[in-house]
């Protein structure tokens, strides 16, 4: 019976810390993917300004 639990105190350890590791990578992926569509709407804000000013001064 020793064995059982123990057995199960593990397997509920290992999944506690795959959930945690999980986690920290799911927010990594998350910046990631945050930076790269901040860059790109002030990439395309940028682009829509110059083309604005450069519409006015025509």
């Amino acid at each position: 019976m020793d064995v059982v639990v123990s057995l199960m105190l593990g397997v509920v350890y290992q999944a506690d810390s795959l959930l945690m590791e999980s986690r920290q990578v799911i927010g990594l992926v998350a910046a990631f993917l945050a930076a790269l569509l901040a860059a790109q709407l002030g990439w395309h804000g940028t682009d829509r300004l110059i083309a604005w000013r450069q519409g006015s001064e025509d």
